[in-house]
């Protein structure tokens, strides 16, 4: 047991390590482009958490924000979901889970566009409308595997990314890793590197954290820093209640916060009335999973985050495992 261990913090020490080589000053905020990456599409849970994902991430979700949490998959998972972002910036995406051997294989979907921009142009004046000037796209093929009984579990995912802004287009690839330890039952270490490639066309980051979880709660941490943008920090919480306790199907409660800029003051009654009108900090959801849906195993996950006067994200993921 101390061998495994050490191996497993060697190992965590080493891999993770490295980001901060990779870190710009914040004097190159919005110097990257493709921006759009760097949004939580694909994850309700990770933003139901404050985005303290990083050590926790599994299933199909894990491949958005730690390829490694992919290697907990037992049996093959689909995963749709959905995200009213802001200002009329919509994200859907596609993820599936192929267990081969040891090996778990990924592939993801994200389609993003925005509709109903208004273009002006230097001076003010409205010009004509193109129905939808952003359409973003990007497809991933991701590998984990876990080691150790799944104390150590490592991921690689390469990704192909399009974007269209306006009448302009470009293509461009790039790669997260990323990895996972749980030396001891109820501690969780994670870390992963994103957007791997050249930082003027996409915005590379770094993610570490941690979780403490028993049967009934987990607590998660997690550290984030983009080269366009300073360090972040995320915390959650999610409360338990086991399916064995309910008997129909595990439920899941989940609140999050996350160190962003104010975006000021919402008009809607609703959050005034919950006193959530005034900031972008904090977010919440829930999760439902049940192992016995018909004989397969189903899940759905919601999170909701007020962006102040910016509006409010909604996303939504059903998933299955077969």
């Amino acid at each position: 047991m101390k061998i495994k261990n050490t191996v497993l913090f060697a190992f965590l020490t080493l891999a993770l390590a490295a980001p901060a080589a990779l870190a710009q000053s914040y004097s190159d905020a919005g110097t990257s482009a493709s921006a759009f990456l760097k949004i939580d599409a694909g994850s309700p849970r990770a933003q139901a958490l404050g985005n303290a994902y990083v050590s926790i991430a599994e299933g199909p979700e894990a491949l958005f924000w730690n390829p490694a949490g992919a290697a907990s998959a037992t049996t093959r998972e689909l995963q749709f979901s959905y995200q009213d972002y802001l200002q009329g910036y919509k994200s859907r995406t596609l993820a599936y889970l192929q267990p081969m051997g040891k090996t778990i294989i990924g592939v993801t979907f994200n389609y993003m566009d925005m509709d109903g921009f208004d273009f002006r142009d230097e001076y003010g004046n409205q010009q004509a409308t193109i129905t939808t000037p952003v359409q973003n796209f990007v497809g991933s093929l991701s590998l984990a595997r876990g080691f150790f009984d799944q104390g150590l579990q490592i991921g690689a995912t390469a990704k192909y990314i399009n974007e269209k802004l306006d009448t302009y287009r470009y293509t461009n690839v790039g790669f997260d890793v990323g990895a996972k330890a749980r030396p001891w039952k109820w501690l969780g270490l994670g870390g992963a590197i994103v957007n791997i490639g050249d930082t003027d066309e996409m915005p590379r980051g770094w993610r570490l954290g941690a979780d403490i979880n028993t049967k009934y709660w987990t607590v998660s941490g997690e550290y984030m820093k983009y080269v366009d943008d300073e360090g972040r920090l995320g915390v959650g919480l999610e409360i338990h209640i086991p399916e064995d306790l309910l008997q129909v199907a595990r439920f899941d409660l989940r609140v999050g916060y996350y160190d962003r800029e104010s975006t000021g003051y919402s008009e809607s009654e609703n959050l005034k009335s919950l006193g959530l009108d005034a900031t972008s900090k904090i977010s919440f959801g829930f999760g439902i999973y049940s192992s016995e849906l018909f004989g397969y195993g189903a899940s759905i996950d919601y999170a909701v985050t007020p962006f102040g006067a910016l509006g409010t994200s909604q996303q939504i993921a059903v998933a299955i495992q077969f």
